[in-house]
């Protein structure tokens, strides 16, 4: 339920930020997975970045909602969901991407 309030809350205020601010860097295939500049959409069509995700965020990837978001980083939408999105879980997560490596 937290991650819709969040999903919601950034769907409102997309084109503040994009106006405001520069898109999210890519990861290239050259870059490893990474919660700071992965895409969410990315992470997500990955089926082991996924169960990623869903170990340390469970439900994310089911959020009716997550679709807003594909082109955000975890990092980038922490600020709306920061109870669950804590630096604590970035953390495990980019511990658990540089175990997977590089991008394929």
């Amino acid at each position: 339920m937290r991650y819709l309030i969040a999903i919601a809350l950034l769907a409102n205020t997309i084109s503040a930020a994009t106006a405001e601010t520069a898109p999210a860097p890519v990861a290239s295939n050259a870059d490893a997975f990474s919660s700071a500049t992965t895409p969410i959409g990315t992470l997500l069509d990955n089926p082991a970045t996924k169960a990623v995700l869903e170990k340390h965020l469970p439900g994310l990837a089911d959020n009716a909602q997550i679709e807003m978001a594909r082109s955000f980083t975890l990092k980038g939408i922490q600020q709306f969901a920061a109870d669950q999105i804590t630096d604590e879980a970035l953390a495990k997560i980019d511990a658990d991407f540089a175990v997977l490596g590089q991008p394929k």
